[in-house]
C-alpha cells in the first residue's frame, strides 16, 4: 500500500482544529447568520510497515498512535502477542510512520487464513473467501460474567471521557471493562475501528491482556469489530448502536455475547446471554 500523506496547518499531535464557520439559520423564524469558530477532529494518516511483509495506511486522529499500531497489529491478527515484536518505532524522519520488525520470519501474515479480515475502507473479496476469514476466527474463552446494571455503568464512564467528542461531535470511543463497569482502557477516533483498536493497545501497553473482558462500543457493531474483538479475546461487546448481520453471525460462531442498544434503562443482548446476570438470585 503507498504512503499516504496528509498535509496539516497545526502539529500533528493536536486532535482538533479550530476552524471558522458561519451558523445559519434553515428555518422560518431563526436567528441572523453568525460567525462562530467550530472544532474539527483532524485526520491524518499512520503508516504501519511491518518489515519484509506488509504495510498498512490508516487514517486516523492523531493521538495514541502507538496504542494504535500495536491495537492493530494484535486485533488483525498480524501478531498474536506483543512478545512478538522485536521493536515497534516512528521513523526517525516521519513520525506518521511507525517500523515494525517481528521475532518470527518470515512473518505470519503472508498465510491465506491469518490475512486481514476486512482491511478498512476497502471492500470483500468474495463470499467464499469473507467465509474462510470468518471460520478462522478464534472462540473466545468462558471466564467473564457481569450483572445487567454494568452495561449502563460502563457506558457512563466511557462517555465520562470522551473529551473528543464533547468539544468537537466527530469522535468514536471504545473502552474495555472488567466484570464491574470499571475501564481498563478507553480511546477516542474518529474510526469506530480505530479506536477499539487504541483501547485494546492500550491494554497492552499498560501490561494487562484484554482477553477475557468486555468492550463498550460508541457506533455500530459490524463484521469486523467482532473479529478485531474474537482477536483480542474480548468476551462480550455493549454498543449503543445496532448490530449487523453479520456481526451477530460471528458473534455467535465465536463465543463472544454481543448487546447493542444499550441506552437508558434497556439493552438488547443477541448472543450467548448466559454472560448478563439479570436477577442477582
Amino acid at each position: 500500500m503507498g504512503r499516504v500523506t496528509a498535509t496539516l496547518t497545526q502539529p500533528k499531535s493536536v486532535p482538533i482544529r479550530q476552524v471558522p464557520a458561519r451558523r445559519i439559520a434553515t428555518g422560518e423564524g431563526g436567528t441572523a447568520p453568525r460567525d462562530e469558530t467550530v472544532g474539527v477532529v483532524v485526520e491524518a494518516a499512520v503508516t504501519i510497515d511491518v518489515e519484509r511483509a506488509e504495510s498498512y495506511t490508516l487514517l486516523t486522529t492523531p493521538c495514541d498512535e502507538r496504542a494504535l499500531v500495536l491495537g492493530f497489529l494484535c486485533s488483525e491478527g498480524v501478531i498474536d502477542h506483543p512478545d512478538e515484536l522485536d521493536s515497534l518505532e516512528p521513523c526517525q524522519d516521519d513520525e506518521a510512520t511507525f517500523r515494525v520488525r517481528l521475532k518470527a520470519s518470515p512473518p505470519r501474515i503472508q498465510d491465506e487464513g491469518r490475512n486481514l479480515l476486512i482491511v478498512s475502507s476497502c471492500g470483500l473479496c468474495g463470499a467464499e473467501s469473507l467465509d474462510r476469514k470468518v471460520t478462522a476466527l478464534p472462540v473466545v474463552r468462558e471466564s467473564l460474567c457481569i450483572a445487567a446494571d454494568v452495561l449502563p455503568t460502563a457506558r457512563d464512564r466511557l462517555r465520562e471521557e470522551q473529551d473528543l467528542f464533547r468539544a468537537c461531535g466527530g469522535t468514536h470511543a471504545a473502552g474495555i471493562f472488567d466484570a464491574t463497569g470499571q475501564l481498563v482502557s478507553w480511546a477516542e477516533d474518529l474510526g469506530r475501528h480505530n479506536a477499539l483498536d487504541k483501547a485494546i493497545g492500550k491494554c497492552w501497553l499498560a501490561g494487562q491482556s484484554p482477553a477475557g473482558l468486555a468492550v463498550m462500543l460508541s457506533g455500530r457493531v459490524s463484521l469486523e469489530m467482532v473479529g478485531k474483538c474474537a482477536r483480542a479475546g474480548l468476551e462480550l461487546i455493549g454498543a449503543i448502536s445496532a448490530p449487523t448481520s453479520l456481526a451477530l453471525d460471528a458473534a455467535e460462531r465465536c463465543n463472544i455475547t454481543l448487546c447493542a442498544f444499550v441506552r437508558e434503562a434497556r439493552a438488547t443482548v443477541f448472543t450467548h446471554p448466559r454472560r448478563v446476570v439479570t436477577d442477582p438470585a
